[in-house]
C-alpha cells in the first residue's frame, strides 16, 4: 500500500493556473514547519512542557511569516496559499500503520480514536495560540493566522486517514489525493470523484468556498483568542468542539459508502 507520507518537492506547483500572487505568498518555510507540527501534537498528547513549546513556537512563525495583507481578500488568499502548499506535506498514516497502531479495533472504532486524538490537539494548539498572545505582540493577528493554518492541517489530517481507515483513498498520487482531501475539508465531506487539480483552480467554486471556510475560521480564532488564560481556555474548547465535529461529519458519509462495516473483511 501507497504511504502518503512521502513529501513532494517543495519547488511543485500548488495547483494547475495557480496565481503568481499565491504561489509568492507560499514560498516559506510555514508550511513545512506547521505540517511537522502537526504531525507532532496530532499523534500523541504533548506533555506540558511541549505545550508551552508549542506556544513559542507558534510566536516565532508568527513573527517569520509574511505580513502586509490589507483586508479579508488578502487574508483569505493567504490562508488558502499556506494551506495548500501544507497539505502535500502532512503526514498521513495510511491503513496498514493505523492498524498496527491501533490494533484489535474495528473500523469505526478507531475512526473515533483519530477523532478524539484530532480533537485534542487541535484544543491543544489553540491553547498554546492563546496562551502566545498573552504578551503584547506586534504580530498577534498573524499568530491567529498561523493557529488558523495549524487546526486547518489537524483537521485535513483527519480527513485522509479517515478515508484510509473506511478504505476509500482518494485516487492518484499522494499529492494530488492531499488537495482532494483539502476539498473534502471544505466540505465537510468524503472526497467527490471530480479531480483536486482541476476544482481547486483559481477562481473554481470550490477555491471561493475554501477561501470562505478559512476566512470564517479564522474569524472564529481572532474571537476566542481573549485576553490571557480566557482565551486559551476558550480557543481550546472551541477548537475540540469543531474539530469532533468535522470528523464526525465526513466519519458518516464515509461509514455510508464504506467496503467495510463493523469488521475488515465482509
Amino acid at each position: 500500500m501507497e504511504n502518503t507520507d512521502r513529501r513532494p518537492d517543495s519547488r511543485a506547483e500548488l495547483t494547475p493556473r495557480e496565481r503568481p500572487g499565491e504561489a509568492e505568498l507560499a514560498r516559506q518555510e510555514l508550511p513545512e514547519e506547521v505540517a511537522e507540527l502537526v504531525g507532532e501534537v496530532s499523534e500523541a498528547a504533548p506533555p506540558l512542557s511541549r505545550r508551552q513549546r508549542i506556544s513559542a513556537q507558534i510566536s516565532r512563525l508568527a513573527r517569520r511569516s509574511g505580513r502586509g495583507w490589507q483586508g479579508a481578500r488578502s487574508t483569505s488568499r493567504w490562508l488558502t496559499a499556506q494551506v495548500l502548499a501544507m497539505a502535500p506535506r502532512l503526514p498521513v498514516r495510511d491503513q496498514q500503520r493505523l492498524r498496527a497502531q491501533f490494533p484489535g479495533l474495528d473500523p469505526d472504532e478507531i475512526a473515533d480514536a483519530l477523532i478524539q486524538g484530532s480533537s485534542r490537539a487541535a484544543a491543544v494548539v489553540g491553547a498554546a495560540a492563546g496562551a502566545a498572545m498573552v504578551l503584547p505582540l506586534p504580530t498577534a493577528p498573524v499568530e491567529i493566522l498561523v493557529e488558523t493554518v495549524a487546526v486547518v492541517g489537524i483537521e485535513i489530517k483527519l480527513v485522509a486517514e479517515l478515508h484510509e481507515v473506511y478504505g476509500l483513498r482518494a485516487p492518484g498520487p499522494a499529492r494530488e489525493r492531499m488537495l482532494a482531501y483539502v476539498g473534502a475539508w471544505a466540505h465537510r465531506s468524503g472526497v467527490a470523484l471530480a479531480p483536486a487539480g482541476v476544482v481547486l483552480v483559481a477562481g473554481s467554486p470550490l477555491r471561493r468556498r475554501l477561501q470562505r471556510r478559512l476566512l470564517a475560521r479564522a474569524g472564529r480564532s481572532t474571537v476566542s483568542l481573549g485576553p490571557l488564560l480566557t482565551g486559551s481556555m476558550f480557543a481550546a474548547t472551541l477548537n475540540r468542539r469543531e474539530t469532533r465535529r468535522l470528523g464526525t461529519a465526513v466519519r458518516n458519509d464515509l461509514r455510508r459508502r464504506s467496503p467495510y462495516s463493523r469488521h475488515w473483511t465482509r
